[in-house]
């Protein structure tokens, strides 16, 4: 990519960053409460959005810039292995059908706002409390610093380097969370889907007419998977539980992280998550036609420095200037939205979950707003910090880890919406073998996802957070049989 700036797709691209800031600005006299100052109307918007802006500020949450980037990377690299991402996002909807709403009641009924109020009024436990809140918080760190790693390739396809540009883009997003909590991003949300869906819905019509047609970039990309030597169009027989085991373990992972959490928590009812678990997978579809970028990339002979620049050089190179600004400000805002709500819901976790716990348990509403405020500004620097002072491998590193991290949370926050079997002894006994077995396994695997099992045959690849898991409910099963079953709070 250039280093020179664009100027025509720099300046459609500041026109739409402005349009978006100013609306971040005036969302919060959007449906304008009483009072901002109640975390319940800063950080979950007065829990009273409807089916359309809940759809918009989920698939915002769930569908990133660095989704944007990383799946037609992920698929320009490997091939079919990338499309895993596929069946994760339609396996994800029937258990948020299932058990979102009886969470969100259960929430709605108690006034609780985190995971960790939901797991302390269960257990009444304050360490299995934190274990949660703290997972929440570490595993939403680098998912927030990736959403600069997709900026930051953006703004490079614009001609512009270096931190400051980066810097300034997210002091002006969090100076409008500052002032309008969750109603910044989700008024947002709206434009930022719909400019992705022209960018997308053009992408994959006018490519291929450039192309010579799907048939000529299919084609093109398994020539070069064969010149390479690795990837394919098609999964490997070696690939085929790797492939399924990601895809599970990534859906049962997704509505667990605090920023997807919160969307649901916003809703105003369970007939509203439901409707959303049904109009949601028009998102799948979405990331379908994304993840085709990346055999584009191949048929179009673009030559990468690293894969993450192919969205970016598809249309810097094969649209008009005005309109790669215009997808390239459709990907910065999708930064922008998914950003805010995870920095948000890091800021809850720690109000609800440790200052309130241990700080000051007599805080006011007031005081809970404002200690929410100021965290979600040092979220987001510290996320600004991973990717100015670290180098971005090891950002994508720690990326690998927040699924198997956040997985870890699912028996202390789903087993107890039905069962008082399990006692907190035993979920935290469990939490702390997978947090800890999974991290060390992956650390074993330099890093990556996967690990090789051997039962007697041909070593066969598992997705680790899968592993973790069922390592996790074991011991919480065994503790628990030791222990006691025992009811635990309603």
């Amino acid at each position: 990519m250039t280093n020179d700036i664009n100027v025509t797709a720099l300046s459609v691209f500041i026109f739409f960053f402005v349009l978006v800031t100013v609306m971040g600005f005036v969302a919060a006299r959007w449906r304008k409460p009483e009072t901002l100052a109640h975390i319940d109307e800063w950080g979950l918007g007065g829990r009273k959005f409807g089916t359309w802006i809940t759809w918009f500020l989920v698939g915002g949450d769930f569908y990133t810039a660095y989704t944007v980037i990383a799946v037609p990377a992920l698929v320009y690299a490997v091939g079919a292995y990338g499309f895993f991402a596929l069946p994760y996002t339609i396996i994800v909807y029937p258990f948020v059908f299932l058990v979102m709403p009886v969470l969100w009641r259960r929430a709605k009924e108690h006034g609780y706002v985190t995971a960790g109020d939901v797991v302390h009024g269960q257990y009444g436990s304050r360490a299995l409390e934190l274990a949660v809140a703290l997972t929440g918080v570490i595993a939403t760190m680098p998912y927030i610093a990736l959403q600069l790693v997709g900026m930051a390739t953006v703004l490079k396809a614009l001609g512009l380097h270096g931190e400051v540009p980066l810097a300034i883009s997210f002091i002006i997003l969090a100076l409008y969370t500052y002032s309008a909590g969750l109603r910044a991003p989700a008024l947002i949300a709206f434009v930022k889907d719909i400019m992705i869906y022209i960018v997308v819905i053009t992408a994959v019509a006018a490519i291929p007419l450039k192309l010579g047609g799907y048939a000529n970039v299919f084609a093109a990309a398994d020539a070069a998977f064969q010149a390479k030597g690795s990837g394919g169009l098609l999964l490997g027989s070696n690939q085929v539980v790797a492939y399924a085991s990601l895809a599970l373990g990534s859906a049962l992972a997704a509505f667990m992280y605090p920023h997807t959490l919160t969307g649901i928590f916003a809703s105003n009812g369970g007939n509203t998550i439901r409707k959303n678990a049904v109009l949601l997978p028009a998102y799948t579809l979405l990331l379908g036609l994304l993840a085709l970028l990346g055999y584009m990339g191949h048929a179009a002979g673009l030559k990468p420095q690293s894969p993450n620049d192919i969205v970016p050089m598809l249309f810097d190179t094969l649209f008009p200037d005005w309109f790669a600004g215009f997808a390239f400000s459709a990907i910065a805002i999708g930064a922008l939205v998914p950003a805010a709500v995870m920095s948000i819901g890091a800021a809850n976790l720690f109000t609800r979950n440790f200052w309130k716990a241990y700080v000051n348990p007599d805080v006011s509403h007031a005081g809970e707003a404002q200690v929410a405020k100021v965290t979600s500004l040092l979220v987001k620097v510290g996320a600004l910090l991973v990717i100015v002072f670290l180098p971005t491998q090891f950002a994508l590193d720690l990326q690998l880890l927040g699924g198997i991290w956040i997985l870890q949370t699912l028996p202390a926050l789903v087993f107890g919406l039905y069962t008082n079997w399990f006692r907190a002894s035993g979920l935290l006994a469990g939490w702390v073998v997978g947090f800890a077995g999974g991290t060390w396994l992956v650390w074993l695997n330099g890093w990556k996802p996967l690990h090789a099992l051997s039962l007697g045959g041909a070593p066969v690849t598992v997705y680790i957070g899968l592993l973790a898991l069922a390592a996790n409910i074991l011991v919480a099963v065994l503790v628990n049989l030791v222990a006691g079953g025992g009811k635990a709070r309603a």
